[in-house]
């Protein structure tokens, strides 16, 4: 009867022995549960859905050939952040070092544009002013805010992910957090002026 249970029970270690022992279709599995995921923490620090994308791929593709590297000596998901972390991180520094040779500005950008901003907080505005805020910040401190508000992850799991010690980690969270709100009443009053 044990034959019977559907794929989607299983634990990661089960898929990851699968794959390991020749079934390619079983790292599908490993491929749609944590994609989103994957997709996520990319485009946070990378702020391009294409370069995400990329990144995303080229995260699951080195995961797939190092395989056999995994200990479980974590979880599954917090070394496949790891890769994705690193992927992501390496790609803006390449991306960085061209930008600033060819164009002599900054790598980082806000947008301009006006928009016609309401008080009400309703979950899309939410959506945008915190788009907006973690556009402001770097690659890194990106990455850590989506790591552990968004995505759940302990500081000890970021720890793993980001090669950072615990306490730099809870420093640059609180810096990060104090950046943020600042920027946040910034973002506030400038609306509210425009509103007046």
């Amino acid at each position: 009867m044990r034959q019977t249970i559907k794929m989607d029970q299983k634990d990661d270690r089960y898929y990851i022995n699968k794959v390991l022992e020749g079934d390619v279709q079983a790292f599908s599995y490993l491929v749609d549960k944590y994609k989103d995921m994957v997709f996520t923490l990319a485009v946070r620090i990378l702020k391009n859905r294409e370069n995400a994308e990329e990144v995303a791929q080229d995260a699951f593709l080195k995961v797939y050939q190092n395989l056999g590297k995994f200990r479980s000596k974590s979880k599954f998901s917090t070394w496949l952040y790891r890769i994705v972390y690193n992927t992501a991180i390496s790609k803006v520094r390449v991306k960085q070092k061209t930008t600033m040779s060819i164009e002599d500005q900054k790598f980082f950008e806000i947008g301009d544009e006006k928009q016609n901003v309401s008080i009400s907080f309703d979950i899309e505005n939410n959506k945008m002013i915190l788009q907006r805020l973690l556009n402001k910040l770097d690659e890194s401190d990106r990455a850590l805010i989506t790591l552990y508000y968004l995505d759940g992850c302990k500081i000890s799991e970021i720890s793993e992910i980001t090669g950072f010690n615990r306490s730099n980690i809870k420093v640059k969270l609180h810096r990060t957090r104090k950046k943020m709100q600042e920027e946040l009443h910034r973002i506030l009053k400038s609306e509210i002026v425009e509103i007046i």
